[in-house]
């Protein structure tokens, strides 16, 4: 199954309530993507569902303070566009509507694709002034990534050209 995220994309940020540059808006969403796709390399998490929670997690949210249930019309809202704008399978539906409906909730789980989820966001944590605990990670790599301080060193690559 292919989903065009960019469409999803658009179609998400154009329906998303609070200003663009909402500590919980596209740029946090983008950097989530950016930390879960980083992560899923070692944690073997279903990239799609990474993708898909980094663009549905927050998207519902009417307050950048404290927004009780926001997670859950997060799901709530994939739900709706499942099967007009992007196909999943039920498993895959499973884990998403979880990740996004519990990820301010719980603090850690074991399947590697919510871990990852929920990971991605926790080390976004910078963004409203807080250092990323490698105690709330659900994953070793996000625990890997608390101790070092930073997902930069992960994102560094040679600039060189061999010619």
């Amino acid at each position: 199954m292919s989903i065009s995220h960019e469409r999803l994309w658009q179609v998400v940020t154009s329906q998303h309530e609070l200003h663009d540059f909402s500590i919980h808006g596209p740029d946090h969403w983008r950097r989530v993507e950016r930390n879960g796709l980083l992560l899923a390399t070692t944690t073997g998490a279903d990239v799609d569902i990474v993708r898909l929670f980094a663009l549905f997690h927050d998207s519902r949210r009417i307050d950048d303070g404290y927004d009780e249930g926001h997670g859950a019309r997060g799901a709530k809202y994939a739900k709706t566009l499942r099967n007009s704008e992007f196909e999943i399978t039920d498993a895959q539906a499973n884990l998403l509507y979880y990740a996004c409906t519990w990820h301010t909730e719980r603090l850690h789980h074991d399947d590697p694709t919510i871990g990852t989820c929920w990971d991605a966001d926790r080390l976004d944590l910078t963004r409203i002034g807080a250092i990323p605990d490698a105690r709330f990670m659900s994953t070793e790599i996000g625990r890997e990534v608390c101790r070092y301080g930073s997902v930069e060193k992960y994102l560094e690559f040679d600039h060189r050209s061999d010619a």
